[in-house]
Parts: structure tokens; sequence; C-alpha cells
């Protein structure tokens, strides 16, 4: 008879089980299939899968459940189906099993990415691993085994929702990490087991897939003198390759076999195999591990480091942009649209004008209207290094994957740009390149949400960072939005998600602006106005008609129209500019400057 699962860690090492998946797919069941599903549709497969596992000396088997949550079953159209497939999943193991090997209820996660960052919420997201995890505490299972978690905060909230449900479970919480040569690796492996660590929900903290023995061999030493709690680990058989046509893992039973002496000599109590691993593996680590003397074990020292997010840089220290909002002062900014070509010197040029007239910052669009474009980043960098001025690149949303949008902000705190404006961006078809994808893979909230993490010093993994960034946050509104309500809408949620300031698309009708400052102003955050001095007719029939999000009064229109001379129109421009934002000046904290054609001189009369 089997004691209760926790006593027996304590009692000597376990091992687990291998890849289902991979098993799966070598017995036919095609990757683009559910593969949860096959406990109803094949459960034979499952069952002959289980048993070669037990046979090969495998003490604890996983139920074939890993990504059967309803969020992830939707997409087979199977989330009906949620709490039959995990039932079956743990009755198809402990048939197996019997009584002398532990079932341990897999849960993976969801594959989706949780608010504020993604669009689901925290609530659906907990609700899915409610249905699951009931499922599986219904049938009976000996343990929890949340695996291959990228994100500790989707980690942290299936324990705790699991925990909702039972006190006594125990769970085994493990984490997924790509190694990397980056020279602080080990402290953000340190810090992510550390913040596991303090999890009270959690018994057992481990490692599985993403690496091979070796590299999972490195983590380990990393994090043993860090973790009081149970370690266990279970890697891939190396990393896949493609052999004629099929993705197979290469790293021998023998060479594993080897490894699982390592990892018990540096402190796991558990040890099992994850992607590409065969009974051939498990039977292999098993053999070795009969030999293995507990007494070999070292005797962890263990010395706990502090894993906490850090509180953020006061605002008034972060930038002059930042001092200047938390003052009061009245903000100036241009902007200056990085040039097509290669060329930065004109660009950088005004720049140097601006910032002996007094403004207080350059704004710099990130491909505006979908153009391809030197980066913003590039060409802040090289204005505020050349002219001292602060500068405000835009980070758009539309280009990069959310792993390239950590990078750009982090990069943006790494060359001293510590304010930036956020925003979604024009979707492809509407520039020069209509064929071209546009990413999205989060919207302007999610990523305000990503910078406002980053400031507390939380990636967006939920790692710790060595230390955090100091960024002043921008986001756009648009007073004159088709859909006026869903816009003051993403206004509060972009100040819950964190934005320091407001710049608005060019604003032309007071009127309207009135009313949605009036309509936001419990959000609490300060608002620039953007303001576009017009060069002719054409040009404001161009902004009203092709520039999303800028509506332009008849009765503007008409002003312009009386004005064919070039310098004519110019002065009316200036005009119309000055007064709206005389009239508008008691409501903002600053105004925003889109000068027509580049022409900064124009922008400059507006202002002073």
């Amino acid at each position: 008879m089997k004691k209760p699962y926790l006593e027996r860690v304590k009692k000597g090492v376990l091992l687990f089980d291998g890849a289902m998946g991979t098993m799966l797919y070598d017995k036919g069941v095609f990757i683009n299939r559910c593969f949860e599903h096959v406990n109803i549709t094949d459960p034979d497969k499952v069952l002959e899968i289980h048993r070669d596992m037990a046979a090969a000396g495998a003490q604890v088997l996983t139920t074939n459940t890993f990504g059967a949550n309803p969020i992830k079953l939707k997409s087979f159209d199977l989330d009906d189906k949620t709490v039959e497939i995990n039932r079956a999943g743990v009755q198809l193991a402990k048939k197996i099993a019997g009584e002398d090997l532990y079932v341990a209820g897999s849960v993976g996660p969801t594959g989706v990415r949780m608010a504020p960052v993604g669009h689901i919420s925290s609530e659906v997201i907990a609700e899915a691993f409610r249905i699951q995890i009931t499922a599986l505490l219904e049938e009976e299972v000996d343990l929890l085994l949340f695996e291959t978690f990228s994100n500790a905060d989707e980690l942290i909230l299936a324990v705790r929702t699991a925990r909702s449900i039972s006190n006594t479970i125990p769970v085994q919480a493990q984490v997924t990490i790509r190694t990397n040569d980056a020279e602080d690796a080990e402290d953000r492996y340190i810090r992510l087991f550390n913040r596991l660590e303090k999890e009270e929900g959690i018994d057992i903290l481990g490692l599985n897939c993403s690496t091979g023995p070796a590299a999972m061999l490195d983590i380990l030493h990393s994090i043993q003198n860090h973790v009081t709690k149970p370690i266990s680990i279970m890697p891939n058989a190396g990393f896949p390759r493609d052999v004629e046509g099929r993705q197979l893992y290469l790293a021998s039973p023998d060479y594993f076999a080897e490894y699982s002496l390592k990892f018990l000599d540096s402190g796991a109590s558990i040890i099992g195999g994850c992607c590409g691993t065969t009974p051939q593996h498990i039977e292999k680590m098993g053999k070795a591990i009969i030999s293995l003397d507990r007494s070999r074990r070292r005797e962890l020292d263990i010395e706990l480091s502090e894993s906490r997010s850090f509180d953020p840089v006061p605002l008034e220290k972060r930038s002059l942009m930042g001092k200047s909002l938390c003052e009061g002062s009245w903000i100036t900014s241009i902007e200056l649209v990085p040039p097509v070509g290669i060329r930065l010197e004109k660009t950088v040029a005004r720049a140097s004008l601006l910032k002996k007239e007094g403004i207080t910052a350059i704004n710099i669009p990130d491909g505006p209207r979908a153009s391809s474009r030197i980066s913003a980043l590039l060409t802040s960098i090289e204005i505020q290094r050349s002219t001292g001025i602060e500068a405000i690149p835009h980070i758009c949303c539309r280009d990069k994957n959310l792993i390239g949008l950590q990078s750009e902000l982090l990069s943006a705190q790494a060359a001293g740009l510590h304010n930036v404006l956020i925003i979604t961006g024009d979707p492809p078809k509407t520039g020069n390149f209509p064929d071209v994808t546009g990413v999205f893979d989060v919207d302007s909230i999610g990523l305000i949400s990503l910078a406002s993490r980053l400031n507390r010093g939380i990636d967006l993994a939920g790692n710790i960072l060595p230390e955090p960034t100091s960024l002043v946050i921008g986001a756009g509104a648009n007073p004159a939005a088709q859909f006026p309500e869903r816009e003051i809408e993403r206004t509060f949620q972009k100040a819950e998600a964190g934005a320091d300031f407001f710049i608005t698309q060019p604003v032309f009708d007071i009127q309207l602006l009135v009313g949605f400052l009036e309509k936001i102003k419990d959000a609490g955050v300060p608002v620039i106005a953007g303001v576009w001095p017009l060069a002719s007719h054409r040009n404001a029939l161009f902004l009203n008609n092709e520039v999303p999000g800028v509506t332009i009064p008849d009765h503007i229109l008409k002003r312009m129209e009386k004005h064919t001379g070039k310098e004519a129109a110019r002065e009316e421009g200036i005009a119309i500019a000055k007064t709206i934002i005389e009239e508008i000046r008691p409501l903002i904290a600053g105004v925003q400057v889109s000068p027509p054609f580049g022409r900064v001189e124009t922008a400059l009369s507006v202002i002073r």
C-alpha cells in the first residue's frame, strides 16, 4: 500500500514517467489533433503508454490531461467535453497504477495571455482551471501536477485556484525556462524560484520541458541553495531535430541515466522525463537511481534571498517630462517624423532648433499611417544624444510580438529614453505595404500594463528583473473617436493600466474636446492636447478624410478654403491653432504640435 505522496517524497527518490505526447505521436496521433481527446476516442493507446511506462519502472503516472482546460479545448470545439476528458484521463491512469503507483493530475497553461497584458481576464482563466481541477480531484488523483508554465503569474493563479478547492491535495508546480547566456540569467532563475518558494500553496517546485539534461542541470545548480521545498526535474530528451520530416529528440537513454545521478547529487528529489522521453529513457533512469545511496545526496545550506517587486521610481525623478507633469508646468512638445531614408541629420538639426527654443520634448512617431521609416527608438536616441532635449518615442504594437515589445521598452530604458508613448498602431492595410501582416500580439492597454510592470521590476513572464525601469508612460486618446463611449472606456483602462499622461489626436473641435475631458477627468491623468496647424485647404481635407482619428469641423474647412495663397493659408492655420490652444489651456497640461511637412518654424509660431 503506497504512502501519502508528500510522505513518500520525504523517504527517497521518486521516478515519474516520460512524454505522453511523444508516445501518442509515435502511435500515429497527428500533432494537429487534440491529444487529450484520445482519452475518449482511442483510450487503448493511452492505456498502452501508461502500461509501458509502469513496466519501465515509473512510480508516478501522469494523466493525459495537460491541455484539457476549456480554453485550450475550445480551439478543437471540445470545451463542452472538459470534464469528461479529464475524468477519463484519471480513470485510464488509475487502471494501470493500481494500488502501488501514484497518479498525477496534469494541468498545463491555458495558452492565452492574461489581462492586463492580454485580453483574457484572470477570472476567466481561473474558472477554466477550476473546471479542470475539480474534475481531476473528483476522480481522486494523488497530486496535482502543474507543468510547463512559462508565466509565473498564471502558475500562481492556477495554484491558488486549486487551493480554493482543496487545502490538502499535494501540489507540484513546474516551470519551463529557456536557458540563455545573459549575465543576469542565474539571478533571474533565483528570483523566480524565490517568488514561487513563498507561495504557500506549492508543496514541490520543479522544472520541465524546453531544455535537455545538461542545461537543466545548470539551472538546478543555480537554484539548489535557494529553495527549501523538494525539487522535481524533468528535462526533454535534448532539442528536437527534423529527421525525414519528423521531429525527433536524440538524447539517448544512457545519457539520461548519467544525468539522473547528477540531478540527485545536486538536490533533486523527483526526476522524470518530458518531450522526447520514452519508456526506454525511464527504464535506464530507474536502474541508475536504484543503486544510489540516499546518503550521497547533498544536504542543502538554505539561504533564501528576498524576492519581491520594486517600488516604482517617483514620477518626478524619472525624467524632466515626469517632473513637469508632477509640478503642473506647461508642457510643449513638437512632433518630428523619422525620415524615410537613412539620414537623420535634418531631423537632428530641427530638434536642435527646438531645444534652443525651450521646447519640453520631441514626440517621435513609430511608422505613422503604417509607413516604413527609421525606427522611432533610434531617432530618439540620436536626437537626445546630439541635442540634450528629451524625446518621446512611440512604441507601436503593430510590428512586434510581445517579446520584441518588451525588448523595445528595456532598450529605451538602457539608452536613457525615459519617456514613451504607447499606441496600438494603424493596421498595415492603411499604409504603403497593405499585404504586410500586422502582429498585434497585444493592444496599447496591455502594453501599458507591461510597461507599468517593468517599472516595478516585473517582466512579461512574471520574473523579477535585477532593477526596475523608470519609464514615463504616455498613451493616446481620441476625443473624436467614431465610437466615443468605447474610447472613454479604453481611456479609463489605459489610466488603470498605468498611463502617466495622455496625448490626444489633433484637436479642431473645441467643444468636442471639452466634453471628452469632462468625461475622463476622474481618470486623474494629465492630458496633452494634440494640435495641428493646417497648411492649406487641401491639407485640411486630407487630414479630415484620410488620417484615422482626425475630424475637422466645417467652419474650419471653410476658413481654410478662403485662402488660396500658401503663406496666407499657413498664417490662417497658425491663427486657428493658437485660438484653440488659448481656449483649452486651462483644461490641459500642455500641447503637442504636429508641424505640417516637418516645418518646425510653423510649430514654433503656434507655441510662441
